[in-house]
């Protein structure tokens, strides 16, 4: 289950994890104008990690999940006319 919220500055999405336990802390990701933050809470060290990527960098990765194994270099496109 997730839930999409649109704040002020940035879009919020929630990523609930449900089925047969364990089940794994919800996972926030937050969409601003220059970066993306995804957020979870690690009850081990009783702190929320974060890793913050560019929107270049969510371009890749949403480019890779659909590319096979290799290396690749993404070009970016050219302006619309």
């Amino acid at each position: 289950m997730f839930s999409i919220e649109h704040e002020f500055d940035a879009t919020v999405i929630t990523l609930v994890d449900e089925g047969a336990a364990p089940l794994a802390e919800d996972v926030v990701i937050n969409a601003f104008e220059e970066c993306i933050t995804v957020e979870q809470y690690d009850p081990r060290t009783d702190q929320t990690l974060r890793v913050t990527l560019t929107i270049s960098q969510m371009r890749d990765l949403a480019a890779a999940l659909n590319l096979p194994e290799g290396v690749y270099n993404l070009q970016p496109a050219p302006p619309k006319r």
